[in-house]
């Protein structure tokens, strides 16, 4: 298991949220939810917070691909069409830049019918050099 794969199988909040990982490579990552009904907001529609934490999750698997351990050290996200109960949305995460400690990273959300929900743009900041804590 690869470095970014031993990060998500221990990610507690992905698991409530039911986020799968699909695929992972250097610099890139897809992972997947279905919207539930507790995910609803006041209009019926998907709150913004799962579809962040989608998208968020992402980007960590990507930012975490090339081993050392990295965390966010920024990151914003763009709402650009609602997402409905039982929409199975898609987060594509794809590396941009990368050198030294920061990395930025790029997350498209979108629905089964391939509209785009959400546009996500995350910077990274590695922390250490591997996953062993004697190093």
């Amino acid at each position: 298991m690869s470095p970014a794969e031993e990060m998500f199988a221990a990610d507690a909040s992905a698991a409530m949220l039911g986020i799968e990982l699909l695929e992972v490579g250097a610099g890139r990552a897809i992972v997947a939810m279905t919207v539930r009904d507790d995910m609803l907001n006041g209009h019926g529609t998907c709150h913004g917070g799962p579809i962040f934490s989608l998208a968020d999750t992402a980007f960590a698997v990507a930012c975490n691909s090339h081993g050392p351990i990295t965390v966010a050290a920024a990151a914003s996200v763009d709402f650009l069409n609602p997402a409905a109960f039982d929409d199975r949305l898609t987060a594509t995460a794809t590396e941009k830049f990368r050198r030294g400690r920061t990395g930025l990273y790029d997350v498209i959300v979108s629905n089964d019918a391939g509209e785009p929900i959400a546009h996500f743009r995350g910077r990274s900041h590695t922390v250490a050099r591997s996953t062993d804590a004697s190093t």
